[in-house]
C-alpha cells in the first residue's frame, strides 16, 4: 500500500517579545508582511481588546469574537471587506501569534461582498482632472491613466523600471507580489526622462550629504550594502522630504507618500467640478473601460491590469454598450 503524507505548516519560531502588540508585529515582520498589513492587524486586534474591556485575548474565544464583529456589522456598520480583515486579523492573533488551534473561527459569519460597477470618467472627463492637477504630481496621474497600475504600484516605481528601449514600464512586486510589464506611453517618454534626471538631482544631494541609500526589498540590503547608493533603485517619484523608516528607524528619502497624492486628486476632481466620486484608482478603471472601448481584447486587458482571473476584469463590460449590453432602450426608438 503507498503510504499517504499529511502536508503540515512549518512550525513558527518561538516569540522573544515579552508584550502582545509587539508579539504581533514580530510575527508579522518574521512572515514578510507588508507594512500596511501590520496597521492593520495592529488596529482591528487594539480595538478588540479594548472592546472587551482590555481582557486579554488568551482568555476571551468564539462568544466574545463574534460579539466584536456583529458589533462592527450592527453598530459601527463597516463594509463587508472592513468586517473581513477584521476577522483575518483575528485569526492571525489566535493562530500565528497565540497558537491556538482554531477551526472554530472558520464557523463564525462572513458577512458576502454585493458586486458594484466601478466608477468610470469619460476621456473628456479625465483631460479636466489630469489638466487641474497640481504639476507636482501630474505625471503620476497621467501614468495611473496610461497605463493602468495601481496608485501604489506607480509611486513605487524605480528608476530602473522605465525601459525607453522597449516602450515598457516593469511593474515589480505588484498584487498578490507578482510582476508584470505595463506600455510606456510615448507622450509621457519626455516627461519620465525630465523626472529620471530630478531623480538623479535628489540622488546625488543625499550622497552628498552621506544620507542612507534608498529602501531595499527582502534582505538585499545585507546582501548587497552598496547597491541602495545606485542610481537605478532611486524611486522615480521622491519625496521632497526626508523620513524615518517606521521598521528600522533609519531616515531616508521614501517616495511621494499615498495620502500626499489622494490629497492632490481630491482637489483637481473639485476644481473640474465632477460629481462623480473619483478616486485616484478611478483612473485604473477607466483605463481598462477605455481600451474596452477601444476594442482591445479582454484577455489583453486583464494581463495589462494583472488580474488573476479574467472574471474581475469582466466587471468593466458591464459599464460598457458592447455585445449584449448595448440593448437599445424601447424609449429610443419611439
Amino acid at each position: 500500500m503507498r503510504q499517504q503524507f499529511v502536508h503540515a505548516e512549518p512550525a513558527l519560531p518561538p516569540l522573544s517579545a515579552n508584550r502582545l502588540l509587539e508579539q504581533v508585529r514580530e510575527r508579522v515582520r518574521y512572515l514578510h508582511f507588508s507594512l500596511r498589513t501590520e496597521e492593520a492587524y495592529l488596529y482591528w486586534i487594539k480595538a478588540f481588546i479594548l472592546f472587551h474591556g482590555k481582557r486579554h485575548p488568551r482568555d476571551m474565544g468564539m462568544a466574545e469574537i463574534e460579539a466584536f464583529l456583529t458589533h462592527l456589522a450592527n453598530d459601527r456598520l463597516v463594509a463587508a471587506a472592513t468586517h473581513k480583515q477584521a476577522l483575518s486579523a483575528l485569526v492571525f492573533l489566535y493562530g500565528k501569534v497565540l497558537g491556538h488551534d482554531v477551526p472554530w473561527l472558520q464557523n463564525v459569519g462572513r458577512p458576502k461582498s454585493a458586486p458594484k460597477l466601478p466608477v468610470v470618467l469619460t476621456p473628456a472627463e479625465v483631460t479636466q482632472v489630469l489638466s487641474a492637477l497640481d504639476t507636482r504630481y501630474r505625471l503620476i496621474g497621467q501614468l495611473l491613466y496610461g497605463t493602468g497600475m495601481r496608485l501604489m504600484e506607480g509611486l513605487r516605481l524605480r528608476v530602473k523600471d522605465i525601459d525607453f528601449g522597449h516602450g515598457a514600464i516593469v511593474v515589480r512586486d505588484g498584487k498578490g507580489g507578482k510582476d508584470r510589464t505595463v506600455m510606456l506611453p510615448d507622450r509621457l517618454a519626455g516627461e519620465l526622462r525630465a523626472q529620471i534626471a530630478r531623480s538623479s538631482m535628489l540622488w546625488e544631494l543625499d550622497r552628498g550629504a552621506n544620507r542612507a541609500g534608498v529602501w531595499l526589498p527582502t534582505a538585499l540590503e545585507a546582501k548587497y550594502p552598496k547597491l541602495g547608493q545606485s542610481l537605478g533603485w532611486q524611486w522615480l517619484f521622491p519625496s521632497d522630504e526626508l523620513s524615518v523608516c517606521p521598521r528600522s528607524g533609519v531616515e531616508r528619502r521614501h517616495h511621494v507618500l499615498d495620502k500626499t497624492f489622494q490629497r492632490a486628486f481630491k482637489r483637481a476632481v473639485g476644481l473640474a467640478n465632477l460629481v462623480k466620486p473619483a478616486t485616484p484608482h478611478t483612473l485604473r478603471h477607466s483605463f481598462a473601460t477605455h481600451l474596452l472601448q477601444a476594442r482591445y481584447d479582454i484577455r489583453t486587458v486583464q494581463e495589462l491590469l494583472g488580474h488573476s482571473d479574467v472574471a474581475t476584469t469582466m466587471i468593466y463590460t458591464h459599464v460598457l454598450k458592447i455585445g449584449g449590453g448595448g440593448v437599445q432602450s424601447p424609449l429610443d426608438v419611439l
